[in-house]
């Protein structure tokens, strides 16, 4: 990590040079601050999206005038209720606001401001980390501004909060999210003062719109192991109040002698199981909420133990809920994730007896998901017993394999039905009617069950005989 007080190698790009300059014209001082800081000192080799400016002075006429000295008639965003201005520079956002100190009210993270100094805007930033601040002016080009000693906790990997804590996730609840994002992102830890705050905090959370709360998730879900995230939301409060249904997964109970494993723990694995496989969010999602149809559904019998039946069905129903209380997208995202929570047993049950027709039904329900609900059933399987481990992959391996015989053969991916409804009707010279449906089923079964191929010969034969059983006439 870079010690030096100076870093003009940070600010090579253009961009920066041109923001100087017309700050210089200005009469106003700038500065570099927040993520692109952050991110430079932490060496990560990550591609700059956004750039935060903060200038001594009015920072919507310092993008004005950066714009005018752009190509291409640069245009500027005005975001008047927050007192910013952001343009686009070669596909990187770039934020400006005029330096201002800020006071809240308890029913809102909107606070009043009021323009400040560039220590009164620091004061207002969530971490320390992200309180680090780079000059652009002339006279200290690339001087780290740091009053918290936020290098410092960059590189002993701390988070913690500029002012105090308590008053910081107060004024701004989404702070605790970020608190806990940026400890799942970076793997930093949070400081315990700062968890304490979070703890006594949580219930501000509720002030939060379901957008943002979202926004964290999603990329606490990104990070490279995110249990580390969610154990923490649990750990402080937060997760009961935005997520109760995994919350409810939690605890081992013993009857007689017999107990179940704890659900919430086993998701975390699956979770993180999930994040070593596949960068895709949504399956991310679908590893996270897997089992949450276990909690209703769990009952005890003497005769078998302790059981879950029908818990896929149940968890389908509750992610669209849950998606929707969170207002998440109702879209074919979340039929994505139900149908991955629906079907997350059907490998594993035909993994015990590979047979031809419940392979082909497999492929038939799965469609285009398949990979990806095969990809689920493998993160799913967080066994300690070396044994049982192995046994489990080697028959996801065999089902893998039967998949590809299976659909080499009879093409049953993506099934469109041989026979068409308008040729059931030319054929029996019927109108739209029950029978044709119940042909078509008919027609549909016997391919999957493997009683005639997936072609049209052998199914409209099977069609003839089906519309005699019905006693349909052919004309």
């Amino acid at each position: 990590m870079p010690n030096q007080k100076n870093h003009k190698q940070a600010l090579e790009l253009p961009i920066f040079k041109i923001i100087s300059q017309v700050a210089t014209s200005l009469q106003i001082d700038a500065y570099v601050i927040g993520g692109f800081v952050r991110d430079y000192l932490l060496q990560q080799q990550v591609p700059v999206k956004d750039i935060d400016v903060v200038a001594i002075g009015d920072g919507i006429e310092l993008a004005n005038q950066v714009a005018k000295s752009l190509p291409l008639n640069t245009k500027v965003q005005i975001f008047k209720t927050y007192g910013t201005a952001m343009l686009l520079y070669n596909g990187i956002a770039i934020e400006f606001v005029g330096a201002r100190k800020e006071s809240y009210q308890t029913t809102s993270r909107n606070p009043e401001v009021k323009p400040g100094s560039l220590e009164d805007d620091q004061n207002r930033r969530d971490f320390t980390m992200n309180a680090l601040a780079l000059s652009l002016n002339t006279s200290n080009y690339g001087d780290l501004i740091d009053p918290f000693n936020g290098l410092k906790d960059l590189k002993s990997k701390r988070i913690i909060t500029p002012l105090e804590p308590k008053i910081t996730f107060s004024d701004d609840p989404l702070r605790m999210l970020r608190a806990i994002r940026f400890a799942s992102q970076l793997q930093f830890k949070i400081d315990p003062i700062c968890l304490d705050a979070i703890n006594k905090n949580a219930e501000r959370i509720k002030i939060i719109t379901n957008e943002r709360i979202v926004d964290e998730l999603n990329k606490i879900l990104a990070s490279k192991k995110p249990s580390n995230g969610f154990k923490l939301l649990h750990h402080t409060g937060l997760l009961k109040l935005i997520l109760p249904e995994l919350t409810a997964l939690e605890g081992i109970e013993e009857v007689e002698g017999q107990s179940h494993k704890d659900n919430f723990y086993h998701t975390l694995e699956v979770l993180d199981n999930m994040a070593a496989t596949s960068d895709d969010l949504w399956l991310r999602w679908a590893a996270l909420l897997h089992d949450i149809g276990k909690a209703p559904t769990k009952k005890f019998s003497k005769t078998n133990g302790w059981t879950f039946h029908g818990h896929e069905f149940k968890g389908s129903k509750m992610v669209y809920q849950l998606f929707k209380r969170l207002k998440m997208p109702l879209n074919d995202k979340v039929k994505f994730v139900q149908k991955i929570v629906l079907m997350s047993s059907r490998p594993i049950v035909i993994a015990e007896a590979v047979t031809d027709s419940a392979v082909r039904r497999l492929i038939f329900d799965a469609g285009e998901d398949l990979e990806a609900l095969m990809l689920h059933c493998e993160a799913d399987i967080t066994t300690k017993n070396p044994r049982r481990f192995k046994k489990y992959r080697d028959n996801f391996a065999l089902v893998r394999q039967k998949i590809k015989e299976v659909e080499t053969r009879d093409h049953v991916r993506n099934f469109q039905p041989p026979i068409s409804g308008e040729l059931i009707m030319e054929t029996f010279s019927l109108k739209p009617c029950r029978e044709i449906g119940l042909i078509k089923d008919a027609i549909k079964e016997a391919i999957l069950e493997g009683k005639i191929k997936n072609d049209f010969d052998e199914a409209y034969q099977f069609m003839l005989k089906k519309g005699k059983a019905l006693r349909l006439k052919k004309t």
